[in-house]
């Protein structure tokens, strides 16, 4: 017995130090990948109309289902923020698509035979990616009327907490399986912060998908209104396509599919 209880102890320790170093890592910004930029502007406008390939895919036909399921609340959502549903899926379809290819095991496991969207609950929390450290920022955004990406007052209680344990809601809220209402209210907040700083900066990009999207995956700290914003970030491949996650999302966005359910 003396044994096994050493045996479970260090168990139990070595678990401790990966969780550590996990969030340390997290913290240090050493989980974070290279992205790209798509620098050829021109270019990436006529390849975003030729290349769907990803629209073929037995990912894409499992995940355009998935995604059906959750209509109602997406459109909930938009009408709520006023932030097109379309928009938030186009971000939607980069994360989950990025999920069903990265976890192989788990998607035919899992997310294929139920037809369902993956739940992240480790470094990025929900069906939408979002990291911990920002949606502390998106809620603190909606109370400082000093931060560039301050909505207004109208804004200010769309996230209040029910309990003083806030940061136990908020992993409770991102992380549901059974709703992700508070999972498509933050990315919609984190959208309409993001180009609310870019329109009070003289440089709107509301009708720039594109662009939207490659800010929703590099954060706030990167978000630097200028003139000639890049569509870029992480690199996803998909079907031996190489995209960056705004070109993606714009891919997605400009298609024909799932166009009944989310409008352009």
């Amino acid at each position: 017995m003396h044994k096994i209880f050493n045996i479970v102890i260090y168990i139990l320790a070595g678990f401790g130090l990966l969780m550590i170093i996990g969030y340390l890592a997290v913290q240090l910004g050493l989980t974070n990948t290279k992205g790209i930029v798509d620098t050829q502007h021109d270019y990436f406008k006529n390849q975003i109309k030729m290349d769907a390939s990803w629209s073929n895919t037995e990912e894409w036909k499992i995940l355009k289902e998935a995604i059906k399921k959750d209509t109602d609340v997406i459109n909930k959502v938009s009408i709520e923020t006023g932030v097109s549903s379309r928009k938030i899926v186009a971000i939607l379809v980069v994360e989950q698509m990025r999920l069903f290819t990265s976890e192989r095991e788990i998607y035919k496991k899992i997310f294929a035979p139920l037809k369902i969207l993956g739940n992240q609950s480790q470094f990025s929390w929900g069906v939408m990616g979002i990291k911990q450290e920002t949606a502390r920022q998106i809620e603190m955004n909606l109370k400082n009327n000093k931060s560039p990406w301050y909505l207004g007052k109208e804004s200010e209680n769309i996230l209040d907490f029910s309990t003083d344990k806030t940061d136990q809601e908020r992993f409770e809220r991102l992380t549901n399986e059974v709703d992700r209402y508070y999972s498509y209210l933050y990315a919609s907040i984190l959208i309409k912060q993001l180009e609310k700083q870019w329109e009070d900066a003289g440089f709107p990009i509301e009708n720039n998908i594109g662009v939207s999207a490659t800010l929703y995956n590099i954060g706030f700290v990167n978000s630097l209104p200028k003139a000639n914003p890049e569509i870029g970030g992480a690199k996803i491949e998909i079907n031996k396509t190489m995209y960056s996650f705004g070109g993606f999302a714009q891919s997605f966005y400009n298609s024909d599919e799932l166009t009944d359910e989310f409008k352009r």
